[in-house]
């Protein structure tokens, strides 16, 4: 029932969920807005009584509100996140014009920008704000300070190679993630490839080994006692009651291959209700079992079967169905034994045969229901749940 431990994946975060990323988008959204509003404080005590005092305030408000809806269109360079960090430019612009102390908020838009364009457009925009920085810092510097004019391209400079090195580390990782899920898949893969065929080697030479011998030389037996028959009668029944104990070992040698091949949930003479009683479908659903009728022995292959479909329908019911609760019933019908599946998740739309059902649950259920003889039926409406019906007879068919 469960998955090999090498084929249980975890995912791969995406490169804007992953903690470092957060932090850093979080410093960069507190240091713009702290930015922002000193900027707004320092405007208002150097200029009071401005006429240009109600545009700054609400060009500051328009791009606090347009800066606050960037988190909500993701990371992705999709047009409108595009159209979003054009308006956040194009607003922090005009501010820069009418205050050219509102300059310094470009330190976080480096970040913004290099995190939704391509390197070389991020570099680019990242180049354009930074000229208006040293634009606005000589409007604001009372005399000529080469400070002014040198400091923020090398800020930029040094911010905008950090951040590419981090994310070329980043997506260097993120490969090498990859290739280890693929080779753990493939090496899974491998191992299950090499445990089949040990598994079929290790059949066949059981079967050579024992039911192979045991029929070749029943075989030579009847044949010697068949050309005796008529001359020597008693030597031909010799050679019969032979081949009745050879037979009798080869019969004995089976009923171990299979007791070998069944379910571990079945051995040592487990019944089905107490198998089927400890299954379970993972911790977040409960699992029912009832038993109705009257408990007859079943053949080992019926027991098998039904085992298996109850495990591979309450796999289902923890993958899919997002159900709370599950119940097995196992009925006792006289002619036929009944095993019902019911859950109480959202349901779906039944396939009408199984040719148009996906995957190899449902049908591999159905191939063993009708191997017996059986039927199998599902009943399902989305957000009904379902109940899966598998009903097997206890006599051949006619």
């Amino acid at each position: 029932m469960n998955a090999p431990l090498a084929n249980q994946e975890q995912p791969v975060s995406h490169p804007a969920s992953r903690p470092d990323t957060r932090t850093l988008a979080t410093v960069a959204h507190t240091a713009f807005f702290l930015l922002l509003g000193a900027s707004v404080v320092r405007f208002l005590l150097r200029h009071p009584g401005e006429p240009r005092t109600p545009w700054i305030i609400a060009l500051s408000i328009t791009l606090a509100l347009l800066y606050v809806l960037g988190p909500a269109l993701g990371a992705a360079p999709t047009a409108r996140r595009l159209l979003w960090l054009g308006l956040v430019v194009t607003t922090w612009m005009v501010l820069v014009v009418l205050a050219p102390s509102f300059a310094w908020c470009a330190v976080p838009l480096f970040f913004t920008a290099l995190r939704t364009l391509p390197p070389r457009a991020a570099i680019v925009l990242v180049a354009l704000l930074t000229t208006f920085v040293v634009i606005a810092q000589l409007q604001l510097a009372k005399s000529f300070d080469p400070n002014l004019l040198l400091a923020p391209p090398a800020v930029a400079a040094l911010a905008t190679a950090v951040f590419v090195h981090m994310e070329r580390q980043a997506q260097a990782q993120r490969t090498l993630i990859d290739d280890l899920i693929r080779t753990r898949r493939e090496l899974a893969a491998t191992e299950r490839r090499e445990g089949t065929l040990a598994e079929r080697q290790r059949l066949s030479m059981e079967i050579h080994d024992t039911l192979a011998q045991n029929l070749s030389s029943q075989q030579m037996l009847l044949q010697a006692a068949d050309r005796t028959w008529e001359t020597d009668p008693a030597t031909a029944r010799a050679h019969v009651r032979t081949a009745t104990g050879i037979a009798a070992h080869g019969l004995s040698e089976a009923r171990r291959l299979v007791h070998d091949l069944a379910p571990p949930e079945l051995a040592d003479g487990a019944g089905l209700a107490d198998a089927l009683r400890s299954l379970d479908a993972g911790p977040d659903i409960e699992v029912r079992f009832h038993l109705e009728g009257t408990p007859t022995p079943l053949p080992d292959r019926v027991q098998s079967a039904l085992l298996r479909i109850a495990q591979g329908a309450l796999a289902n019911v923890r993958e899919h169905s997002g159900a709370r609760t599950a119940a097995l019933t196992l009925s006792f019908l006289g002619d036929q034994v009944v095993l019902d599946i019911a859950d109480d998740g959202h349901g779906f739309t039944a396939p009408r045969t199984d040719a148009a059902e996906r995957g190899h649950g449902l049908p591999a259920m159905r191939a063993r229901v009708r191997q017996l003889g059986g039927t199998l039926t599902i009943e399902s409406t989305p957000g009904e749940g379902t109940v899966l019906s598998a009903a097997i007879p206890l006599e051949p068919a006619p």
